[in-house]
């Protein structure tokens, strides 16, 4: 549930996901690229202990 929020309110991740469906991805799988994303995007939060800032916007 957490990669489909971030699908419609997180600027990296809806990027990514409406360039992949744009390429004819499925959804499916394009939705398993946004959790794959937003794993990494946890784990740099955690790694570096710095608050996230959007890449894209």
């Amino acid at each position: 549930m957490a990669a489909v929020v971030a699908t419609r309110y997180n600027p990296d991740i809806k990027a990514q996901y409406e360039r992949l469906t744009g390429k004819e991805k499925s959804k499916m799988s394009a939705l398993g690229a946004a959790m794959r994303k937003l794993v990494q995007i946890c784990f740099g939060v955690l790694k570096h202990q710095q608050p996230y800032q959007p890449q894209m916007g």
